[in-house]
């Protein structure tokens, strides 16, 4: 690979997290709402998700009009142009790191085939699943502070005025405030970025070989979305104890292992399905927005030199 950079690589990852983060807010504002409740409907039917769906969002329309449905859109820029960028640049780079050594390295010889429609490193599966989950979680370390932020901003639970003061608020309040939720997120980023490089590259490879003369754009999308829907339904559960840990305030949502306690004592097993089919589509959508821009501004750069 022709090393496009740095500063190419953050841009494109910024770009990339940029759109997502403006055009799919509203799905990410209705997951946080449907996840942050604190009612026990364990021994009540289970409405249907377009039914609790369509609820929330006339509730948020009616009260705060369309707008409301992107309520927390700074907050979530805050956390995902960066996080989106030192995630894939990262990850690109530890990549082309690790293709040095020979128990990483790319051993199915067809992968060589797709050199015009992408310009990132090539690993094995278990370097790519390694490769995806270290990055993904160092990434959600270093900025679980903005996470919390985000996740308080889109629940209805906080009256923060302004994204500083929200921000200045929780790292005022000690590691026990902006690192909350953070076990909860390592446990569901490392899965689900490991499961989506390796699916994500597996898909993209056996596209390229199988139809070769696809337009590039089109074989990213497809590997994304396919990638994102496997890692999605695999960690959703983490991300549902994440976003209780981060926006309830009750003592019995302080520790991992409490707050999932009381989840299966509300909801049983469904209620670590929450907001499933929001993020789904989420997931989904952001990774075909993200992996298209991403790989499509670097194959851009790299034709241009």
């Amino acid at each position: 690979m022709k090393d496009a950079g740095v500063s190419k690589h953050l841009f494109s990852g910024a770009l990339s997290g940029f759109a997502g983060a403006v055009l799919l807010q509203p799905l990410d504002l209705l997951k946080t709402r449907i996840q942050q409740g604190d009612t026990c409907t364990s021994a009540l039917p289970v409405s249907s998700d377009l039914h609790v769906i369509w609820n929330t969002a006339r509730d948020i329309v009616k009260q705060d009009g369309m707008k409301g449905l992107w309520r927390g859109t700074t907050a979530t820029l805050m956390r995902n142009v960066p996080g989106v960028a030192l995630y894939m640049t990262s990850l690109t780079h530890l990549r082309a790191i690790m293709t040095r050594s020979p128990y990483f390295a790319a051993q199915d010889m067809r992968e060589m085939r797709d050199g015009v429609k992408t310009v990132l490193p090539k690993l094995s599966s278990k370097g790519n699943l390694i490769a995806g989950a270290t990055a993904r979680v160092a990434v959600g370390l270093l900025l679980n502070p903005f996470s919390v932020v985000k996740a308080r901003f889109e629940s209805e639970l906080y009256s923060y005025k302004s994204l500083t003061g929200s921000l200045v608020s929780v790292l005022r309040s000690g590691p026990s405030e902006s690192m909350r939720g953070v076990l909860a997120s390592s446990l569901r980023d490392a899965p689900y970025a490991g499961l989506f490089v390796v699916v994500y590259e597996a898909v993209k490879n056996e596209a390229t070989f199988l139809a070769p003369n696809v337009y590039p754009t089109t074989i990213h999308g497809l590997s994304a979305a396919s990638a994102g829907a496997i890692a999605t339904m695999a960690t959703h559960p983490f991300d549902v104890i994440k976003t209780k840990m981060q926006v309830r305030s009750e003592e019995r949502y302080r520790g991992f292992i409490s707050t999932t306690s009381r989840i299966w004592q509300q909801r049983g097993a469904v209620g670590f399905f929450d907001g499933a089919s929001l993020r789904m589509s989420r997931k989904i959508l952001s990774s075909v927005i993200g992996w298209a821009v991403f790989e499509g501004v670097l194959l851009l750069i790299h034709k241009r030199n």
